[in-house]
């Protein structure tokens, strides 16, 4: 693949989409590609995250303790939390077919949001937008719980 074709998939991610041309750009020079086969695991559950993953063909299952099983098809950015913040991995990802991943080290994201400031604000403010979003939801539930 080129690297125009990663800028394409790069930009397909909603996440990584807000951060704008110039800095899907670096990203996509930066990150690197691996391959897997059906069964092959991405990660395991209580693995140390350094990265995100985008999927740039095939797919993945998703499976973490208490969470309904997730499938993450092409363009779907898994780990995005990890891109932020040092954690370990709250689930295992397994190729359910012949699969490809762009990896985005958790170093070089943090490079690219201290070099384009505008990205990092506009991420800043999805995040929050996000958060906020989840903190209505979870307290309309709250009283239906008690």
């Amino acid at each position: 693949m080129s690297i125009e074709d990663d800028i394409a998939l790069l930009s397909r991610v909603p996440t990584l989409n807000l951060l704008g041309m110039s800095a899907i750009q670096v990203l996509a020079i930066g990150a690197e590609q691996r391959d897997f086969e059906y069964g092959d695991q991405l990660f395991r559950a209580g693995d140390a995250a350094d990265c995100g993953f985008v999927v740039r063909s095939g797919s993945f299952r998703i499976v973490a303790d208490g969470i309904p099983d997730i499938v993450a098809d092409p363009a779907c950015l898994i780990g995005e939390l990890a891109l932020l913040i040092q954690m370990d991995r709250p689930g295992t990802a397994t190729a359910l077919e012949r699969s490809s991943v762009v990896r985005i080290s958790r170093s070089l994201f943090q490079r690219v949001l201290e070099s384009h400031p505008e990205a990092a604000r506009r991420l800043r403010d999805d995040l929050a937008d996000r958060t906020n979003s989840a903190t209505s939801a979870i307290s309309r539930l709250t009283p239906k719980l008690i």
